[in-house]
């Protein structure tokens, strides 16, 4: 749990803190999805069923976890620096959301992708700087995430608008 000792830092806890209150229940994806599907109408059909799949990814991680009930690390001398919602770890829907949103903004094209990409990232390790989680558990989330959206992108995609233009 080496991640946990960076938390110390008071500004890494509080970015730390602030990352993983935002994607409680994968709300900070829902959030720019939507925010995406209102500001860019000649791709709204791709954002909200990106949004739907970041979603179902948040769901299935949350489905899994009460068939686990893997209990969270408790890392002698370090208490975690964050309550959460529950108290089982595996695996994370924090990095299931994080992870989907992140390879369906590939859709988007590379500035979307990269953004989405660094900030997941930043997501995942928040949860280990925390202590709430183990490396497995965001391993887990993430290929999670990353699968469930492998497996919704063509849906996604078939939403884009024709070459050309236009708006759907």
């Amino acid at each position: 749990m080496a991640f946990r000792g960076y938390g110390a830092n008071a500004s890494v806890g509080a970015a730390a803190r602030t990352l993983s209150l935002s994607g409680e229940h994968g709300a900070l994806w829902l959030a720019l999805g939507l925010a995406g599907a209102a500001a860019d109408p000649s791709h709204r059909t791709i954002w909200l069923r990106g949004t739907a799949l970041t979603a179902g990814a948040h769901l299935t991680s949350i489905g899994i976890k009460r068939i686990v009930r893997r209990l969270r690390p408790r890392l002698p001398g370090l208490e975690p620096l964050v309550r959460t919602t529950g108290r089982h770890s595996f695996p994370s829907s924090h990095a299931s959301s994080s992870a989907a949103a992140a390879v369906l903004a590939l859709a988007l094209g590379p500035p979307a992708a990269v953004a989405a990409t660094v900030l997941a990232t930043a997501m995942c390790t928040s949860r280990l700087v925390l202590g709430v989680h183990y490396p497995t558990d965001v391993a887990a989330g993430a290929v999670l995430g990353a699968a469930t959206a492998r497996i919704g992108a063509r849906w996604m995609r078939a939403a884009a608008p024709a070459k050309g233009g236009g708006h759907d």
